[in-house]
């Protein structure tokens, strides 16, 4: 089975894309790997973030890789925290109180957001290929659910009235945003590898 380098820095996205691809690749991430990889995310956009470490990682490992960039945007925030969703605080817990604090004077039902993935999958030829995915919902009142990362306890899906958090990985990979952008990686890759 082919071997996927994922160049993430957080174990909770390669746990759960190690399930999304299971069967079609083995993914190792960057900690699988002796070599350093660096980036610094400079891009405007999800894709142009996810772009910096796919390449950052190619260029290193000389294999093939894959990197997510994705993150939470709130619609009365007009989008933030966007690309910075991951660092806006400092971490989960900062993330989620900031988040909480901003729409503190706004009803549940005023808190639509959307979950956004953007995907670049680089081959051992250096071609470049994009797949995009996305959730939608609303933010919590307050954390609920043990489960997940990041968002996850704050982010309740379009029909559902659980948070993400409150899921079961495997209803969560269900419906994520990255599992609707792995699903279309996992599409071409079983085209294009398993042929």
């Amino acid at each position: 089975m082919k071997t996927l380098y994922f160049a993430s820095e957080n174990r909770g996205k390669t746990i759960e894309m190690q399930s999304l691809l299971s069967g079609i690749v083995h993914v190792r991430d960057l900690k699988d790997s002796s070599l350093p990889v660096t980036w610094e995310e400079t891009g405007a956009r999800f894709r142009d973030n996810a772009l910096i470490k796919a390449r950052a990682a190619a260029a290193v490992l000389k294999a093939d890789v894959f990197a997510d960039d994705s993150g939470l945007c709130v619609n009365v925030l007009d989008g933030v925290p966007g690309i910075y969703s991951a660092r806006w605080a400092g971490n989960d817990e900062a993330n989620n109180r900031k988040l909480l604090a901003e729409l503190s004077k706004v009803p549940e039902h005023e808190r639509g957001a959307k979950f956004v993935c953007s995907l670049v999958y680089i081959n051992e030829k250096n071609e470049e290929f994009f797949f995009d995915g996305q959730l939608t919902g609303h933010i919590a009142e307050k954390p609920r659910g043990s489960g997940g990362f990041g968002y996850d306890c704050l982010f309740i899906p379009d029909g559902f009235d659980k948070t993400l958090a409150e899921l079961s990985l495997e209803e969560k990979n269900r419906i994520s945003h990255r599992f609707r952008a792995v699903r279309k990686l996992r599409d071409f890759l079983k085209e294009t590898l398993l042929k």
